[in-house]
């Protein structure tokens, strides 16, 4: 579970001129992803096989991960 008190100490420092009402929803909306997003990322290997190979030159993921960037995949979920 996500510390949302911890979250606005990082957006605090972050984002200094923030409202404290900007805060409170940016704060709220992060505590939130894991409600609304699921984590897709180990099921899709297709991602390795082509950041790997073929098409890094045109593919702005693959010329990042042949670079050493890593990815997470997140998947809205359904509102069902």
């Amino acid at each position: 579970m996500i510390d949302r008190e911890k979250v606005l100490a990082v957006l605090q420092k972050r984002f200094p001129g923030a409202s404290p009402d900007q805060l409170a929803a940016a704060a709220n909306a992060i505590v939130g992803l894991p409600d609304e997003w699921v984590d897709v990322t180990a099921r899709q290997p297709i991602l390795g096989h082509c950041a790997a190979v073929h098409c890094a030159e045109s593919c702005f993921i693959a010329d990042q991960r042949q670079q050493g960037f890593e990815f997470r995949i997140l998947m809205k979920a359904s509102a069902d």
